[in-house]
């Protein structure tokens, strides 16, 4: 997508607008509960791969449109795609408290809202 083409641009913000439901601040709160820290698949250390997504989604929601990257444009196709692969893997029954729903939200998607 180098060259900047304006709509393949636009086409990311928008289609991340639509997968990460979360607000700034409501994705700060949840991502210091213990349930977001535990989690998710840990490469390295201690910090699962959504949870070091979601402290970047909360950047990338804070920034301004014009100011974003290739790099944070990246990321936020990365996010959408992971959003939607996993909304298709939905457990049945109550989804309220599952690893399911906390790993989506990590990535700044509730899937109860």
């Amino acid at each position: 997508m180098s060259g900047g083409n304006k709509k393949e641009r636009q086409d990311t913000i928008d289609r991340f607008g639509e997968d990460v439901n979360m607000a700034p601040g409501e994705l700060e709160r949840w991502l210091d509960t213990d349930e977001s820290r535990d989690v998710g698949q840990k490469d390295s250390g201690t910090e699962s791969t959504g949870h070091a997504s979601g402290r970047r989604i909360v950047h990338l929601l804070r920034t301004r449109k014009e100011d974003l990257s290739e790099n944070d444009l990246a990321h936020m196709r990365k996010v959408s795609g992971y959003v939607r692969r996993h909304l298709g893997q939905r457990p049945e029954g109550d989804i309220k408290n599952t690893p399911w729903r906390y790993s989506l939200m990590n990535w700044g998607h509730d899937p109860q809202k």
